[in-house]
């Protein structure tokens, strides 16, 4: 595969993740499923002015990138944080990060010539 036809690919990826991280609600739940562990919706909702419905909305969203995962137990449903994906945007990020830092110093050459 072309280095072009891989970014391209690292980018569709890459964009599902970023866009389910864009929400401040879902950035939350993914902040308080990795610090307080497995949590059932119920337990999400406790002390949020954020409905459950809409707390189930948000999760099958981080659920669609990979960022949650699901089980059901007894009557409850409890979500579980994937660090995973993140290793992956980590890695996404660096390389971006790379190309930035080449394109500036050919810049840098270039005007002090």
């Amino acid at each position: 595969m072309r280095a072009a036809a891989r970014r391209r690919h690292a980018v569709a990826d890459a964009a599902p993740l970023f866009a389910a991280l864009g929400d401040p609600t879902r950035l939350a739940l993914v902040a308080r499923l990795g610090s307080s562990g497995p949590l059932s919706i119920t337990r999400l909702a406790d002390g949020s002015a954020v409905t459950r419905q809409a707390i189930t909305k948000h999760l099958n969203v981080l659920s669609d990138a990979g960022l949650v995962r699901s089980a059901r137990q007894g009557r409850e449903r409890i979500w579980e944080f994937d660090a995973a994906p993140l290793a992956d945007a980590r890695r996404f990020l660096d390389d971006v990060s790379r190309q930035w830092d080449v394109a500036l110093n050919r810049l840098k050459k270039y005007v002090e010539k």
